[in-house]
Protein backbone atom coordinates (compact mmCIF):
# COMPACT_ATOMS: atom_id res chain seq x y z
CA UNK A 1 0.00 0.00 0.00
CA UNK A 2 3.34 2.42 0.69
CA UNK A 3 4.94 1.71 -2.17
CA UNK A 4 5.06 5.08 -3.58
CA UNK A 5 5.38 7.07 -0.70
CA UNK A 6 8.09 4.58 0.85
CA UNK A 7 10.36 5.34 -2.57
CA UNK A 8 9.80 9.01 -2.62
CA UNK A 9 10.79 8.89 1.33
CA UNK A 10 13.50 6.31 0.29
CA UNK A 11 15.01 8.47 -2.69
CA UNK A 12 14.60 12.02 0.11
CA UNK A 13 16.40 10.31 2.80
CA UNK A 14 19.39 8.76 0.82
CA UNK A 15 20.19 11.69 -0.44
CA UNK A 16 20.86 12.75 3.03
CA UNK A 17 22.84 9.90 4.46
CA UNK A 18 25.14 10.37 1.36
CA UNK A 19 26.47 13.74 2.73
CA UNK A 20 29.33 13.77 4.71
CA UNK A 21 27.71 16.80 6.57
CA UNK A 22 24.65 19.03 6.47
CA UNK A 23 23.75 22.10 6.58
CA UNK A 24 20.45 23.57 7.28
CA UNK A 25 19.50 24.62 3.70
CA UNK A 26 19.94 20.87 2.64
CA UNK A 27 17.27 19.71 5.66
CA UNK A 28 14.53 22.29 4.75
CA UNK A 29 15.03 21.25 1.02
CA UNK A 30 14.81 17.24 2.02
CA UNK A 31 11.63 18.58 4.44
CA UNK A 32 10.38 20.33 1.02
CA UNK A 33 10.56 17.02 -0.77
CA UNK A 34 8.92 14.92 2.26
CA UNK A 35 6.23 17.27 2.70
CA UNK A 36 5.11 16.91 -1.53
CA UNK A 37 5.37 13.03 -0.74
CA UNK A 38 3.09 12.99 2.39
CA UNK A 39 0.58 15.13 0.39
CA UNK A 40 0.37 12.66 -2.81
CA UNK A 41 0.05 10.35 -0.64
CA UNK A 42 -3.24 11.46 0.03
CA UNK A 43 -2.08 12.25 4.36
CA UNK A 44 -4.03 15.28 5.56
CA UNK A 45 -2.97 18.67 5.20
CA UNK A 46 -2.88 19.64 9.03
CA UNK A 47 -1.15 16.08 9.63
CA UNK A 48 1.57 17.29 7.39
CA UNK A 49 2.16 20.31 9.20
CA UNK A 50 2.69 19.16 12.38
CA UNK A 51 4.66 16.43 11.14
CA UNK A 52 7.42 18.48 8.98
CA UNK A 53 7.22 21.57 12.03
CA UNK A 54 8.08 18.64 14.40
CA UNK A 55 11.18 16.71 11.86
CA UNK A 56 12.66 20.31 11.32
CA UNK A 57 12.50 21.23 14.96
CA UNK A 58 14.77 18.87 15.49
CA UNK A 59 16.68 18.14 12.73
CA UNK A 60 18.43 21.76 12.50
CA UNK A 61 19.69 20.95 15.96
CA UNK A 62 23.24 21.56 16.86
CA UNK A 63 23.17 17.64 17.88
CA UNK A 64 22.57 16.82 14.94
CA UNK A 65 23.84 18.95 12.30
CA UNK A 66 27.34 18.18 14.32
CA UNK A 67 26.72 14.97 14.65
CA UNK A 68 29.33 12.32 13.20
CA UNK A 69 26.50 10.91 10.90
CA UNK A 70 23.82 13.87 10.33
CA UNK A 71 21.60 11.91 7.48
CA UNK A 72 21.31 8.88 9.88
CA UNK A 73 20.19 10.72 12.62
CA UNK A 74 17.51 12.96 10.63
CA UNK A 75 16.19 9.30 9.14
CA UNK A 76 15.86 8.34 12.53
CA UNK A 77 14.14 11.51 13.57
CA UNK A 78 11.85 11.06 10.28
CA UNK A 79 11.23 7.21 12.03
CA UNK A 80 10.44 8.42 15.51
CA UNK A 81 7.95 11.14 14.25
CA UNK A 82 6.51 8.19 11.84
CA UNK A 83 5.67 5.59 14.84
CA UNK A 84 4.20 8.70 16.57
CA UNK A 85 1.83 9.65 14.10
CA UNK A 86 0.72 6.45 13.73
CA UNK A 87 0.31 5.56 17.48
CA UNK A 88 3.10 4.52 19.37
CA UNK A 89 1.43 3.45 22.72
CA UNK A 90 0.47 -0.38 22.16
CA UNK A 91 -1.49 -0.97 24.83
CA UNK A 92 -4.06 1.02 23.08
CA UNK A 93 -4.10 -1.18 20.00
CA UNK A 94 -5.34 -3.85 22.33
CA UNK A 95 -8.81 -5.07 22.85
CA UNK A 96 -10.56 -3.81 25.61
CA UNK A 97 -12.70 -6.87 26.17
CA UNK A 98 -12.41 -6.65 30.08
CA UNK A 99 -15.24 -7.46 32.55
CA UNK A 100 -18.40 -9.27 32.65
CA UNK A 101 -19.00 -11.62 29.63
CA UNK A 102 -20.33 -11.11 27.39
CA UNK A 103 -18.51 -8.51 26.25
CA UNK A 104 -20.20 -6.51 23.08
CA UNK A 105 -17.97 -5.65 19.75
CA UNK A 106 -19.53 -3.57 17.76
CA UNK A 107 -18.43 -3.20 13.85
CA UNK A 108 -19.73 0.24 12.40
CA UNK A 109 -18.62 1.70 8.69
CA UNK A 110 -20.06 2.44 5.55
CA UNK A 111 -21.76 -0.06 3.26
CA UNK A 112 -18.84 -2.27 1.10
CA UNK A 113 -16.16 -1.04 3.42
CA UNK A 114 -15.91 -4.91 4.17
CA UNK A 115 -17.70 -5.13 8.05
CA UNK A 116 -18.94 -8.91 7.68
CA UNK A 117 -15.83 -10.20 6.28
CA UNK A 118 -14.06 -8.66 9.12
CA UNK A 119 -16.52 -9.55 11.76
CA UNK A 120 -15.46 -12.87 10.46
CA UNK A 121 -11.50 -12.59 10.68
CA UNK A 122 -11.97 -10.57 13.95
CA UNK A 123 -14.14 -13.48 15.65
CA UNK A 124 -11.62 -16.04 13.83
CA UNK A 125 -8.40 -14.66 15.69
CA UNK A 126 -10.40 -14.12 19.21
CA UNK A 127 -10.90 -18.00 18.85
CA UNK A 128 -7.97 -18.83 17.79
CA UNK A 129 -5.40 -16.54 18.91
CA UNK A 130 -7.17 -15.53 22.42
CA UNK A 131 -9.58 -18.90 22.89
CA UNK A 132 -12.30 -17.02 23.55
CA UNK A 133 -15.87 -18.29 22.97
CA UNK A 134 -17.65 -16.05 20.25
CA UNK A 135 -20.34 -15.31 19.15
CA UNK A 136 -21.68 -13.18 15.76
CA UNK A 137 -24.90 -11.20 14.94
CA UNK A 138 -25.63 -9.74 11.68
CA UNK A 139 -27.67 -6.81 12.68
CA UNK A 140 -27.87 -5.66 8.93
CA UNK A 141 -31.78 -5.59 8.23
CA UNK A 142 -31.64 -3.55 4.72
CA UNK A 143 -28.58 -4.93 2.56
CA UNK A 144 -30.25 -8.63 0.70
CA UNK A 145 -28.84 -11.75 2.47
CA UNK A 146 -26.44 -9.98 4.41
CA UNK A 147 -27.51 -12.02 7.74
CA UNK A 148 -27.29 -15.17 5.41
CA UNK A 149 -23.95 -14.16 4.88
CA UNK A 150 -22.46 -13.75 8.27
CA UNK A 151 -23.92 -16.96 9.27
CA UNK A 152 -21.80 -18.64 5.82
CA UNK A 153 -18.70 -17.00 7.13
CA UNK A 154 -19.45 -18.70 10.86
CA UNK A 155 -19.55 -21.65 9.19
CA UNK A 156 -16.21 -21.37 7.55
CA UNK A 157 -14.35 -20.85 10.24
CA UNK A 158 -16.44 -22.87 13.00
CA UNK A 159 -17.84 -20.09 15.11
CA UNK A 160 -21.27 -19.43 16.40
CA UNK A 161 -23.95 -16.70 14.88
CA UNK A 162 -27.02 -15.62 15.68
CA UNK A 163 -30.49 -17.40 14.28
CA UNK A 164 -31.96 -15.71 11.72
CA UNK A 165 -35.48 -14.28 13.18
CA UNK A 166 -37.42 -12.34 9.88
CA UNK A 167 -38.80 -8.96 10.66
CA UNK A 168 -36.81 -8.03 13.93
CA UNK A 169 -35.28 -4.46 13.85
CA UNK A 170 -31.26 -3.70 14.80
CA UNK A 171 -32.22 -3.14 18.10
CA UNK A 172 -33.92 -5.96 18.79
CA UNK A 173 -31.34 -8.43 17.59
CA UNK A 174 -28.49 -6.51 19.12
CA UNK A 175 -30.57 -7.29 22.64
CA UNK A 176 -31.74 -11.05 21.67
CA UNK A 177 -27.36 -11.51 20.86
CA UNK A 178 -26.54 -10.16 24.03
CA UNK A 179 -29.02 -12.07 26.07
CA UNK A 180 -27.94 -15.13 23.88
CA UNK A 181 -24.30 -14.55 24.78
CA UNK A 182 -25.19 -14.57 28.65
CA UNK A 183 -27.30 -17.68 28.44
CA UNK A 184 -24.85 -19.72 26.21
CA UNK A 185 -21.30 -18.22 28.32
CA UNK A 186 -19.97 -16.58 25.38
CA UNK A 187 -17.61 -14.39 26.27
CA UNK A 188 -17.53 -12.13 23.14
CA UNK A 189 -20.53 -11.00 21.02
CA UNK A 190 -19.50 -9.46 17.91
CA UNK A 191 -22.51 -6.99 16.09
CA UNK A 192 -22.34 -6.40 12.40
CA UNK A 193 -24.31 -2.95 11.98
CA UNK A 194 -25.51 -2.10 8.57
CA UNK A 195 -23.07 0.19 6.57
CA UNK A 196 -24.84 3.11 4.16
CA UNK A 197 -23.31 4.60 1.20
CA UNK A 198 -22.31 7.60 2.96
CA UNK A 199 -22.58 8.83 6.73
CA UNK A 200 -26.47 10.02 6.93
CA UNK A 201 -28.45 10.49 10.03
CA UNK A 202 -30.48 7.50 9.46
CA UNK A 203 -27.50 5.55 9.87
CA UNK A 204 -26.26 7.16 12.99
CA UNK A 205 -29.47 6.99 14.63
CA UNK A 206 -29.48 3.51 14.14
CA UNK A 207 -25.64 2.77 15.18
CA UNK A 208 -26.69 5.22 18.74
CA UNK A 209 -29.62 3.18 19.37
CA UNK A 210 -27.56 -0.31 18.94
CA UNK A 211 -25.21 1.03 21.79
CA UNK A 212 -27.24 1.94 24.04
CA UNK A 213 -29.23 -1.90 23.92
CA UNK A 214 -25.47 -3.38 23.38
CA UNK A 215 -23.47 -1.42 26.08
CA UNK A 216 -20.39 -2.32 23.89
CA UNK A 217 -16.66 -2.01 25.28
CA UNK A 218 -15.30 -1.89 21.92
CA UNK A 219 -16.70 0.20 18.68
CA UNK A 220 -15.01 -1.05 16.07
CA UNK A 221 -14.72 1.23 12.76
CA UNK A 222 -14.30 -0.62 9.58
CA UNK A 223 -12.43 1.53 6.99
CA UNK A 224 -11.37 0.92 3.06
CA UNK A 225 -7.82 2.37 2.60
CA UNK A 226 -9.16 2.67 -0.87
CA UNK A 227 -10.84 5.23 -0.36
CA UNK A 228 -8.41 7.64 0.46
CA UNK A 229 -8.88 10.87 2.37
CA UNK A 230 -12.66 10.68 2.65
CA UNK A 231 -11.93 7.46 5.37
CA UNK A 232 -10.51 10.00 7.41
CA UNK A 233 -13.49 12.33 6.96
CA UNK A 234 -16.04 9.45 7.28
CA UNK A 235 -13.78 8.38 10.71
CA UNK A 236 -14.42 11.94 12.10
CA UNK A 237 -17.99 11.38 12.07
CA UNK A 238 -18.52 8.68 13.73
CA UNK A 239 -15.52 9.31 16.50
CA UNK A 240 -18.09 12.71 16.82
CA UNK A 241 -21.38 10.79 17.02
CA UNK A 242 -20.82 7.65 18.60
CA UNK A 243 -17.56 7.65 19.70
CA UNK A 244 -15.12 5.19 18.80
CA UNK A 245 -12.35 3.16 20.64
CA UNK A 246 -10.58 1.46 17.45
CA UNK A 247 -10.34 1.44 13.58
CA UNK A 248 -9.92 -1.53 11.44
CA UNK A 249 -8.30 -0.77 8.09
CA UNK A 250 -8.89 -3.51 5.11
CA UNK A 251 -7.77 -3.41 1.32
CA UNK A 252 -4.02 -2.36 3.14
CA UNK A 253 -3.05 -5.13 0.52
CA UNK A 254 -4.21 -3.50 -2.60
CA UNK A 255 -2.72 0.03 -4.09
CA UNK A 256 -4.07 2.92 -2.17
CA UNK A 257 -1.82 5.31 -1.08
CA UNK A 258 -1.95 5.44 2.37
CA UNK A 259 -2.26 8.63 3.96
CA UNK A 260 -6.03 7.64 5.40
CA UNK A 261 -3.82 5.17 8.06
CA UNK A 262 -1.29 7.97 8.36
CA UNK A 263 -3.94 11.19 8.87
CA UNK A 264 -6.41 8.63 10.66
CA UNK A 265 -5.05 8.56 14.66
CA UNK A 266 -3.66 12.25 14.53
CA UNK A 267 -6.91 13.76 13.45
CA UNK A 268 -9.54 11.42 15.00
CA UNK A 269 -7.08 10.64 18.40
CA UNK A 270 -8.64 6.62 17.52
CA UNK A 271 -6.57 4.31 17.44
CA UNK A 272 -5.73 1.58 14.74
CA UNK A 273 -5.99 -1.57 16.43
CA UNK A 274 -5.74 -3.83 12.75
CA UNK A 275 -4.99 -4.25 9.34
CA UNK A 276 -7.02 -6.58 6.86
CA UNK A 277 -4.39 -7.83 4.50
CA UNK A 278 -6.50 -9.93 2.24
CA UNK A 279 -9.46 -11.68 1.89
CA UNK A 280 -8.77 -14.91 3.33
CA UNK A 281 -9.78 -15.38 6.86
CA UNK A 282 -6.54 -15.64 8.46
CA UNK A 283 -5.68 -12.16 6.63
CA UNK A 284 -5.89 -9.98 9.59
CA UNK A 285 -3.04 -8.69 11.66
CA UNK A 286 -2.56 -6.55 14.60
CA UNK A 287 -1.58 -3.01 14.02
CA UNK A 288 2.35 -1.95 15.20
CA UNK A 289 3.34 1.28 14.33
CA UNK A 290 6.76 1.09 14.58
CA UNK A 291 6.34 -2.16 12.16
CA UNK A 292 4.70 0.20 9.99
CA UNK A 293 7.80 3.00 9.88
CA UNK A 294 9.61 0.15 9.29
CA UNK A 295 7.79 -0.65 6.27
CA UNK A 296 7.19 3.03 4.94
CA UNK A 297 11.31 3.68 5.55
CA UNK A 298 12.49 0.60 4.08
CA UNK A 299 13.83 -1.02 6.94
CA UNK A 300 11.89 -4.24 6.67
CA UNK A 301 9.42 -5.56 9.46
CA UNK A 302 11.38 -8.33 11.33
CA UNK A 303 8.88 -8.85 14.22
CA UNK A 304 5.76 -9.84 11.22
CA UNK A 305 8.16 -11.76 9.61
CA UNK A 306 8.71 -14.16 12.90
CA UNK A 307 5.23 -14.11 13.63
CA UNK A 308 4.44 -15.85 10.62
CA UNK A 309 7.02 -18.09 11.11
CA UNK A 310 6.23 -19.18 14.65
CA UNK A 311 2.23 -19.26 13.25
CA UNK A 312 3.05 -21.45 10.48
CA UNK A 313 5.85 -23.61 11.71
CA UNK A 314 5.18 -26.93 14.00
CA UNK A 315 7.84 -26.91 17.07
CA UNK A 316 8.14 -30.56 16.64
CA UNK A 317 9.28 -30.49 12.75
CA UNK A 318 11.44 -27.76 13.59
CA UNK A 319 13.72 -29.52 16.06
CA UNK A 320 13.50 -32.74 14.25
CA UNK A 321 15.14 -30.33 10.68
CA UNK A 322 17.41 -28.92 13.90
CA UNK A 323 18.69 -32.08 14.61
CA UNK A 324 18.75 -33.42 11.11
CA UNK A 325 20.85 -30.26 10.37
CA UNK A 326 23.38 -30.72 13.22
CA UNK A 327 24.05 -33.94 11.27
CA UNK A 328 24.55 -32.42 8.09
CA UNK A 329 21.64 -34.09 6.41
CA UNK A 330 18.84 -32.77 4.27
CA UNK A 331 16.66 -34.70 2.31
CA UNK A 332 14.05 -34.17 -0.56
CA UNK A 333 11.31 -34.51 1.81
CA UNK A 334 12.53 -32.03 4.00
CA UNK A 335 12.97 -29.58 1.18
CA UNK A 336 9.45 -30.05 0.31
CA UNK A 337 8.24 -29.48 3.91
CA UNK A 338 10.49 -26.10 3.39
CA UNK A 339 8.68 -25.19 0.30
CA UNK A 340 5.37 -25.91 1.87
CA UNK A 341 6.17 -23.40 4.86
CA UNK A 342 7.50 -20.56 2.50
CA UNK A 343 4.16 -20.71 0.67
CA UNK A 344 2.11 -20.86 3.76
CA UNK A 345 4.22 -17.36 4.91
CA UNK A 346 2.71 -15.47 1.85
CA UNK A 347 5.82 -16.81 -0.62
CA UNK A 348 8.71 -15.35 -1.87
CA UNK A 349 7.75 -11.58 -2.50
CA UNK A 350 5.51 -11.33 0.73
CA UNK A 351 8.82 -12.96 3.05
CA UNK A 352 10.97 -10.00 0.72
CA UNK A 353 9.08 -7.29 1.90
CA UNK A 354 9.46 -8.14 5.54
CA UNK A 355 13.22 -8.18 5.29
CA UNK A 356 15.36 -5.33 6.41
CA UNK A 357 16.72 -3.16 2.98
CA UNK A 358 15.18 -5.67 0.01
CA UNK A 359 12.55 -2.33 -0.37
CA UNK A 360 15.05 -0.58 -2.34
CA UNK A 361 15.80 -3.73 -4.72
CA UNK A 362 12.09 -4.21 -5.52
CA UNK A 363 12.39 -2.90 -9.12
CA UNK A 364 15.16 -5.53 -9.88
CA UNK A 365 12.85 -8.31 -8.36
CA UNK A 366 10.37 -7.30 -10.41
CA UNK A 367 12.75 -7.26 -13.05
CA UNK A 368 14.26 -10.29 -12.60
CA UNK A 369 10.16 -12.33 -12.79
CA UNK A 370 10.14 -13.82 -9.33
CA UNK A 371 7.71 -16.62 -10.26
CA UNK A 372 5.57 -17.51 -7.38
CA UNK A 373 4.38 -20.36 -9.03
CA UNK A 374 7.47 -21.67 -8.76
CA UNK A 375 7.25 -23.31 -5.32
CA UNK A 376 4.03 -24.93 -6.24
CA UNK A 377 5.30 -26.19 -9.07
CA UNK A 378 8.74 -27.97 -7.23
CA UNK A 379 6.86 -29.17 -4.48
CA UNK A 380 4.44 -30.85 -6.92
CA UNK A 381 7.91 -32.56 -8.85
CA UNK A 382 9.02 -33.72 -5.03
CA UNK A 383 5.40 -35.16 -4.14
CA UNK A 384 5.66 -36.88 -7.64
CA UNK A 385 8.44 -39.03 -6.08
CA UNK A 386 8.60 -42.15 -4.03
CA UNK A 387 9.24 -42.01 -0.27
CA UNK A 388 12.65 -43.93 -1.69
CA UNK A 389 13.40 -41.31 -4.12
CA UNK A 390 13.26 -38.76 -1.66
CA UNK A 391 15.15 -40.18 1.11
CA UNK A 392 18.16 -40.99 -1.72
CA UNK A 393 18.20 -38.66 -4.95
CA UNK A 394 20.98 -40.59 -6.48
CA UNK A 395 17.98 -43.33 -7.72
CA UNK A 396 16.65 -40.70 -9.86
CA UNK A 397 18.04 -41.81 -13.27
CA UNK A 398 16.55 -40.86 -17.07
CA UNK A 399 13.25 -43.20 -16.87
CA UNK A 400 12.27 -42.14 -13.47
CA UNK A 401 12.55 -38.20 -13.77
CA UNK A 402 10.23 -38.61 -17.11
CA UNK A 403 7.97 -40.02 -15.29
CA UNK A 404 8.14 -37.74 -12.08
CA UNK A 405 8.01 -34.98 -14.96
CA UNK A 406 4.85 -35.97 -15.91
CA UNK A 407 2.80 -37.03 -12.67
CA UNK A 408 3.94 -33.42 -11.72
CA UNK A 409 2.89 -31.67 -14.85
CA UNK A 410 6.71 -30.01 -15.62
CA UNK A 411 9.31 -30.83 -17.66
CA UNK A 412 12.55 -32.80 -17.10
CA UNK A 413 14.78 -29.23 -17.11
CA UNK A 414 12.29 -28.14 -14.18
CA UNK A 415 13.28 -31.66 -12.07
CA UNK A 416 16.59 -31.31 -12.54
CA UNK A 417 16.79 -27.69 -11.59
CA UNK A 418 15.03 -28.98 -8.31
CA UNK A 419 17.68 -31.51 -7.64
CA UNK A 420 20.55 -29.35 -8.29
CA UNK A 421 18.92 -26.77 -6.07
CA UNK A 422 18.17 -29.65 -3.25
CA UNK A 423 22.29 -30.75 -3.80
CA UNK A 424 23.04 -26.89 -2.98
CA UNK A 425 20.92 -26.68 -0.45
CA UNK A 426 22.44 -30.21 1.06
CA UNK A 427 25.93 -29.49 0.47
CA UNK A 428 25.13 -25.79 3.00
CA UNK A 429 23.79 -27.82 5.24
CA UNK A 430 26.83 -30.01 5.55
CA UNK A 431 28.83 -26.63 5.83
CA UNK A 432 27.04 -24.85 8.44
CA UNK A 433 27.58 -28.52 10.51
CA UNK A 434 31.43 -28.66 9.62
CA UNK A 435 31.62 -24.79 10.78
CA UNK A 436 30.29 -25.62 13.92
CA UNK A 437 30.06 -22.61 16.50
CA UNK A 438 31.80 -19.69 13.87
CA UNK A 439 28.64 -18.32 13.64
CA UNK A 440 28.84 -16.85 10.53
CA UNK A 441 26.63 -18.81 7.17
CA UNK A 442 28.83 -19.10 3.87
CA UNK A 443 27.18 -17.86 0.51
CA UNK A 444 26.17 -20.70 -2.19
CA UNK A 445 25.88 -20.16 -5.73
CA UNK A 446 22.13 -20.49 -6.62
CA UNK A 447 21.11 -19.38 -3.56
CA UNK A 448 20.00 -15.67 -3.72
CA UNK A 449 22.29 -13.20 -1.88
CA UNK A 450 22.11 -12.49 1.85
CA UNK A 451 20.64 -15.73 1.99
CA UNK A 452 24.50 -16.22 3.44
CA UNK A 453 26.97 -14.15 4.51
CA UNK A 454 26.54 -10.47 3.10
CA UNK A 455 23.35 -9.49 1.41
CA UNK A 456 20.02 -7.80 2.33
CA UNK A 457 20.49 -4.25 4.06
CA UNK A 458 24.18 -4.93 4.63
CA UNK A 459 24.24 -7.31 6.87
CA UNK A 460 22.43 -10.86 5.27
CA UNK A 461 19.85 -12.80 6.42
CA UNK A 462 21.93 -14.54 9.04
CA UNK A 463 23.95 -11.12 10.00
CA UNK A 464 22.72 -7.56 10.39
CA UNK A 465 19.43 -7.89 8.54
CA UNK A 466 17.83 -10.75 11.01
CA UNK A 467 17.78 -11.48 14.45
CA UNK A 468 20.42 -13.71 16.57
CA UNK A 469 20.12 -17.09 15.56
CA UNK A 470 19.51 -16.20 11.70
CA UNK A 471 16.48 -17.54 9.62
CA UNK A 472 13.68 -18.36 11.96
CA UNK A 473 13.19 -21.85 12.66
CA UNK A 474 11.60 -24.05 10.14
CA UNK A 475 12.75 -21.61 7.67
CA UNK A 476 16.37 -23.12 6.72
CA UNK A 477 17.82 -22.88 10.20
CA UNK A 478 17.36 -24.35 13.65
CA UNK A 479 15.39 -23.41 16.46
Amino acid sequence: MFESLSERLGSVLEGLTARGALKESDVDAAMRDVRVALLEADVALPVVKDFISKVKAEAVGEKVLKSVTPGQQVVKIVHDQLVEMLGADEEDAKLRLYGEPPQALMMVGLQGSGKTTSSAKLARRLKEKERKKVLMASLDVARPAAQEQLKVLGEQIDVATLPIVKGQGPVDIAKRAMQAGRLSGYDVVILDTAGRLHVDEALMDEVAAVKAAAGPSEIMLVADAMTGQDAVNVAKSFTDRIGLTGILLTRVDGDARGGAALSMRQITGCPIKFLGTGEKSEALEPFRAESLANRILGMGDIVSLVEKASETIEQEEAERLARKMQKGEFDLEDMRKQLEQMRKMGGMEGLMGLLPGVGKMKKQMAAANIDEGMLKRQEAIIQSMTPKERANPKLLHASRKKRIAAGSGTSVQEVNKVLKQHMQMAKMMKQVQKMGKKGKMPNFPGMPPGMGGGGFGGGGMGGGGMPPGGLPPGFGGPR
